[in-house]
């Protein structure tokens, strides 16, 4: 298939599909050929994966994404499968396309509601299924047919097929990891803790956010559904910061690393610079790529120094804590800190949103690379230079901490 550039990104992402700029939906129409035939009730095999939505918050849209087949359909929802198999975003899509999202409307309060209706009954299912670690076979029944349309998200894969749903039934009991069951029936832990725990155990950070947005964790008075592009962010923000608490104690690097991956278009250059530890993410949205639809450049940017930053990262928002986990992972296993200048090219060939998942194991994928290692800085940029499409200097021009490093300063002039 030829890769396609969406008009209008800003209209794009109010439109989902629906046709208000006139014109034939360009990511619609890569996903019809693998869109299910509309039916009021199905049988499939869930991957599993769950959705919560934002809009309208505190009520909100949740429901199960599953497809009308009973393959092994895990490889439909993880960016770590994606991932491992290299698969193209046309690949991605063809399976995106398939899913059915049988949805339903709530508030995020009812986890704890204690009111037995409709929408309970259907949340209690879809909790089911957010704790199962394989695909688990489920019946739907719908109220209309699934509208030919898409949720467009830059946090999360694309996701069309929104349909009522009237009921949900399991035609199999999930299969749950142990430390899962254990965390959902402790109401006494809190949900950050948790989280940790969950990761400690070697479970998926996708099935991580799944159990946080189907509002599992937490003590038993403060537990509700997390909007799913929130609970993305916040596993990433929340296992890092952790890692943090003991790299900020570790002996710095004594030379010039750089680590490269490239995953489907998104084209990363990590720097780590002998110093305390700092962050910053430059991310360059190249014309025709998904979301600059334009002729020129874009570059978003966000940085933290030693101690942190306090509010979110705006410009690069999801990708930002998705990289800073994979980078703190390093750190954990090589006991060092270092600051890390993130620089990622957003390449045309990346036309269609996969969600910050792919972004992850990409940088994962980076750092699982033996690293180059330099003496200086100059090498280390041009070796990076080597690489990149556009020219190394639209980086470092734009880099707060290129423009600090080196300089004899108090630690607390790493602040934001």
């Amino acid at each position: 298939m030829e890769n396609i550039i969406i008009p209008n990104a800003e209209l794009c992402a109010r439109c989902k599909g629906r046709g208000y700029c006139g014109r034939p939906c360009p990511l619609l129409e890569k996903l019809k050929a693998g869109m299910p035939k509309p039916k009021l009730a199905f049988s499939g095999t869930t991957p599993p994966e769950i959705f919560v939505g934002r809009h309208n918050y505190p009520y909100v849209y949740a429901g199960i994404l599953a497809p009308e087949t009973y393959e092994d359909t895990g490889e439909y929802s993880m960016p770590e499968k994606w991932h491992e198999k290299k698969l193209s975003i046309d690949q991605i899509l063809a399976l995106r396309g398939q899913l059915v999202y049988s949805r339903f409307r709530l508030s995020i309060k009812s986890v704890k509601s204690g009111w037995h209706n409709q929408a309970t009954r259907l949340l209690s299912v879809m909790q089911e299924t957010a704790m199962a670690s394989k695909p688990t076979t489920a019946e739907f029944r719908l109220r209309k047919p699934p509208a030919k349309r898409l949720l467009l998200d830059s946090h999360i894969p694309i996701i069309g097929n929104p349909a009522p749903l009237i009921k949900v039934r399991l035609e199999e009991n999930p299969r749950i990891e142990r430390k899962v069951e254990y965390l959902v029936n402790d109401t006494d832990v809190k949900a950050s803790q948790a989280v940790i725990e969950l990761y400690n155990s070697r479970i998926e950070v996708s099935n991580i956010i799944k159990v946080l947005s189907a509002g599992l964790l937490g003590t038993k008075t403060r537990r509700k559904l997390v909007p799913t592009r929130w609970a993305v962010t916040a596993v990433d923000d929340t296992l890092s910061k952790r890692m943090l608490e003991k790299i900020r104690h570790y002996d710095e690097i004594s030379e010039f690393m750089l680590f490269h991956a490239e995953y489907i278009g998104n084209h990363y250059e990590f720097l780590l610079l002998p110093d305390k530890f700092a962050f910053e993410v430059l991310e360059a949205k190249m014309p025709g790529s998904v979301w600059n639809p334009g002729m020129k450049l874009v570059v978003m940017e966000d940085y933290e120094g030693f101690y942190g930053r306090k509010s979110y990262a705006s410009n690069v928002t999801g990708a930002y804590y998705a990289n800073r986990l994979a980078l703190c992972e390093y750190l954990m296993r090589v006991k060092r800190q270092a600051a890390c200048l993130v620089m990622r090219e957003c390449r045309p060939e990346y036309y269609a949103p996969c969600g910050v998942g792919v972004l992850r194991e990409a940088s994962r994928q980076a750092f699982r690379n033996k690293p180059e290692r330099f003496a200086n800085l100059h090498d280390a940029l041009e070796a990076a230079n080597q690489r990149l499409r556009l020219p190394i200097e639209e980086f470092t021009r734009r880099s707060w901490l290129l423009r600090n490093f080196g300089k004899q300063q108090k630690l607390d002039r790493w602040l934001n």
